[in-house]
């Protein structure tokens, strides 16, 4: 199959009459009928409303679920082209604030639940959360923190991250936070850009087994950080034996003290607009964009999101395989924001069995689970049946992001985790904080399909002359304005990239990187990253669609495939596999591999190098590092690669050193 080819369409799943019946989004679909018009059934004519209506549509969102703040007479949004539009210009509103509502309604409910490798279970409930966020926030105050100061943090997945975000968040300071296993190298490139006043840490934490202690390190990362006037230390590691240095450049204080007395919070009501977060981009060359998201834009989309695409619910239970660095990780959080309690874990994805994720989720009746592609299909590849280990009845959604699942995942979810459930591939990420396309509760879910695009999202694809495409392979666009839309990239006043990352490719328009397919009656196929796509003879195929079906070889534990545009105008392209244990890659898997890809997609894909590879290379959040690669492979210099952006800094290594000897060859023949 060459890659403008549609497959034929494999239905796995459809939600009962009942089910679409009790669905936020029907209930929401009524009553815009009731006070907006017009009367939609199907969510493709909804979904047609709100981008042809997209300002009543955002207007809906508000008020049907009354968000708190103050909405003046000002129009939803000033300007029409983007960038530079001004979504709700003098509103009033603040992210922790509508987020803990819920305090008032069910003070007694579990509102977060941290869970750890060495099964310590530590749980909060709304009014204890509560609590807890309004001593923290006014600590903070007594500090010093004025609204547009930044907090920052390096914490693991625990509760006592998701408490320092709202207390930053309510007193109006901008909060960033990275993961632990970042170096004092990786942490400074992200901190220093935004200056923080104040920096929280944990002593340490346990991953795989082993304990990591970070108290050592928190001197010299003090002094990496020179903006930072207090710190505050979270006890976290169970570990005997860990004492704060008596040698820190700053006063530091004890979390657990500062919340020992809980109150009341103060919400500081900020400007629609005021920055409520800091996130980055990988960072794989050169320093890490940081993309700044308003507190507004941010409190919408989760109440869209959650309400409306997912069809969260109060008492629901929400479980996602995130790190704090990962945008997975807000959008996990923002869950709360529709009364669902929050699923923290602070341990290694596959800790004690391959498939620890969907133990978990039948441990604590999950009943939204968010995952990464690579995490399902290690747990699929492990030959393990969790439907029958676990008891996963609870699940009604899971939502499956990092990169596209392969179809036989797709098929072993509902094979052998559980037959009822809504398997929803989204795309979207860092950007804004959420996705543009995925599913909804209303539609079927065909494998490897995403529904279509989210309310709101006018998503089309577009071919290289910047016109609107279906049934082949187009450019995933964004023709009209998004209030989750990043405000503007740190350090970057006169937008200037924040115009080359989004809107370099097509004037006014948001080109997102993503190859896809639109199929009739709106739902996409996504093939990968455009800039990582394979070009082979003047015909396009995602990267993704090359390594599915390798990967789908018995005895494939996983592949990267690279296309990599040579100086003398020749084309190279090399395909890395990884072995499952106890294997190699002889010549017999080699032959398998590209007997795959003559028969399911074309003898033109057959690649140029089949190497073993001992892992694949991939960011802190799971994404592979397949452009910084190729790029090496055309010459660049591997120094500007950002080791400190990898999960494995060894096995980027060994891929750098490939692609620089590949190089140095090409240097020589010429």
């Amino acid at each position: 199959m060459d890659g403008d080819e549609v497959t034929q369409r494999v239905k796995l799943w459809e939600p009962s009459p009942e089910r679409v019946a009790v669905s936020e989004l029907r209930r929401f679909q009524d009553w815009v009928a009731e006070r907006h018009g017009p009367r939609t059934e199907t969510y493709q004519e909804i979904w047609r409303w709100s981008v042809d209506d997209i300002d009543r549509f955002w207007d809906s969102v508000w008020e049907y679920f009354n968000v708190l703040g103050q909405r003046n007479d000002a129009p939803v949004r000033q300007g029409e082209t983007m960038p530079g539009v001004r979504w709700y210009p003098g509103a009033q509103v603040n992210y922790a604030e509508n987020l803990l509502r819920w305090a008032a309604e069910r003070p007694e409910a579990e509102a977060l639940v941290g869970l750890h490798e060495d099964d310590r279970r530590e749980a909060l409930t709304w009014g204890q959360l509560v609590g807890q966020v309004g001593a923290l926030a006014a600590h903070l105050r007594r500090l010093g923190v004025q609204p547009g100061d930044r907090v920052c943090a390096v914490l693991p997945n625990i509760p006592q991250a998701v408490v320092a975000l709202l207390a930053a968040a309510a007193v109006g300071a901008i909060w960033s936070v990275v993961n632990t296993d970042f170096g004092i190298k990786g942490i400074r490139d992200r901190f220093e850009q935004i200056e923080p006043t104040v920096l929280i840490t944990v002593d340490g934490y346990q991953f795989n087994g082993k304990h990591y202690h970070q108290l050592t390190a928190l001197p010299e990362l003090l002094q990496a950080l020179p903006t930072v006037q207090h710190h505050i230390l979270v006890a976290n590691d169970a570990a005997p034996g860990t004492t704060v240095p008596g040698n820190l450049p700053v006063p530091s204080s004890g979390f657990d003290q500062i919340v020992a007395q809980p109150q009341q919070p103060d919400f500081e009501p900020v400007e629609f607009s005021h920055p409520l977060w800091v996130l980055y981009s990988s960072g794989t060359t050169g320093k890490p964009k940081g993309i700044v998201h308003s507190h507004g834009g941010v409190v919408l989309e989760s109440l869209r999101a959650n309400g409306l695409q997912y069809d969260v619910r109060p008492g629901d239970r929400v479980y996602f395989t995130a790190a704090t660095t990962w945008v997975m990780w807000n959008i996990m959080v923002d869950a709360m924001f529709c009364g669902a309690t929050v699923i923290t874990y602070d341990g290694a994805p596959a800790y004690g069995a391959p498939d620890k994720q969907l133990a978990i989720c039948a441990q604590e009746g999950v009943s939204y689970f968010g995952t990464g592609a690579a995490v399902l299909t290690m747990i699929q590849k492990s030959g393990l049946s969790p439907g029958q280990r676990h008891d996963l009845s609870a699940l009604r959604f899971v939502f499956c992001s990092g990169s596209p699942l392969p179809d036989a995942g797709w098929e072993w979810m509902y094979r052998e985790v559980h037959p009822d459930f809504r398997l929803g591939s989204e795309s979207g990420g860092t950007d804004v904080a959420s996705a543009f396309v995925g599913s909804n509760p209303f539609d079927t879910v065909y494998r490897g399909e995403l529904m279509g695009p989210y309310l709101g999202v006018a998503a089309d694809t577009f071919n290289e002359a910047g016109e609107p495409v279906a049934g082949e392979v187009g450019e995933l666009v964004i023709t009209k304005p998004l209030p989750s839309m990043p405000l503007y990239l740190w350090n970057d006043p006169e937008l200037v990239r924040f115009k080359e990352a989004y809107f370099d490719v097509f004037e006014g328009v948001w080109c997102h990187g993503d190859w896809a397919t639109q199929l009739p009656g709106g739902s996409l196929i996504i093939h990968g990253r455009s800039d990582s796509t394979i070009n082979r003879g003047g015909i396009r195929m995602g990267s993704a669609d090359i390594c599915q079906v390798v990967d789908e070889t018995p005895g494939v534990q996983a592949s990267m495939v690279l296309g990599v545009e040579l100086a003398d105008g020749g084309y190279y392209m090399p395909l890395f596999v990884v072995p499952q244990p106890n294997r190699t890659l002889d010549e017999q898997l080699q032959a398998a591999i590209i007997q795959r890809i003559r028969t399911e997609l074309s003898p033109r894909y057959v690649p140029d190098a089949i190497v073993q590879a001992p892992d694949l290379p991939r960011t802190r959040t799971g994404k592979l590092m397949e452009v910084p690669i190729k790029k090496v492979f055309q010459g660049k210099d591997p120094a500007t690669v950002d080791r400190e952006a990898a999960a494995d800094p060894g096995t980027l290594e060994w891929f750098l050193y490939y692609a620089q000897d590949f190089s140095h060859c090409q240097d020589s023949a010429v």
